[in-house]
């Protein structure tokens, strides 16, 4: 099910935000059909997926799609000739693999670097003090492309302290931005999901990540528990 009164609530809310902003559905759970629906209504939104197999098993060449989850190295040779943009790199191995699979494909992969801003163990992402040390740290690197940051914040609510973790996070963006490394083309700050992308959107964020917004509640189908098997 797409909910297509919220596709509107999202699009009045970016254009009162006044700039371009890209909405990555996240398809996690979602059958191929529900994909292709939402493609109909909203053609612009680019397909986000957390899991290497489900998107391997749902790839359509006529879509965009990135990859928002947590990224084991040995999976990147499955998705990186699928997906446009990378969110969730981490790791200076997760980056040597990557580079080492784009050769192959005679490609550079964008990606973002994660920043984990919560400190939380559940999540990937550098601490935010090492973010900038991690992108000069890739400096002359082929292959790869940083054009942004990526953050999962806490689900908090509306409060004080999720707001200043999201001004915190532009202030790093905006400290990234000013690297002067020919593989970092600062232009992306990926944050905000379905319960906070109204606030992320206040901060700056111009890629925001919707799954419960545009699809409800996920209950996962019958159809992806038997690709899961394979």
């Amino acid at each position: 099910m797409i909910y297509t009164e919220h596709i509107s609530d999202v699009r009045r809310a970016i254009a009162e935000c006044g700039r371009d902003v890209t909405v990555v559905a996240a398809v996690k759970m979602q059958t191929v059909e529900t994909v292709d629906e939402l493609m109909r209504l909203a053609p612009d939104f680019v397909l986000g997926e957390n899991r290497v197999q489900e998107l391997t098993a749902k790839y359509n060449p006529a879509y965009r799609w990135h990859f928002i989850g947590q990224l084991q190295t040995n999976k990147v040779k499955y998705i990186i000739d699928k997906v446009e943009l990378i969110h969730s790199l981490d790791r200076t191995e997760l980056a040597e693999e990557i580079v080492k699979q784009a050769a192959k494909h005679g490609k550079t992969q964008a990606c973002l670097v994660e920043v984990n801003m919560g400190g939380e163990l559940s999540k990937g992402g550098v601490s935010p003090d090492k973010a900038a040390d991690f992108v000069k740290s890739l400096k002359g690197v082929e292959g790869i492309r940083i054009e942004g940051l990526m953050s999962v914040l806490p689900n908090l609510g509306d409060c004080a302290e999720l707001r200043s973790m999201y001004a915190d996070l532009k202030s790093l963006y905006d400290e990234i931005s000013e690297i002067g490394q020919d593989n970092a083309k600062i232009k992306y700050l990926s944050a905000g999901m379905s319960n906070d992308y109204e606030i992320a959107l206040e901060y700056g964020a111009n890629v925001i990540r919707l799954g419960r917004t545009l699809f409800g509640e996920r209950i996962y189908p019958a159809d992806v528990n038997r690709r899961e098997e394979r």
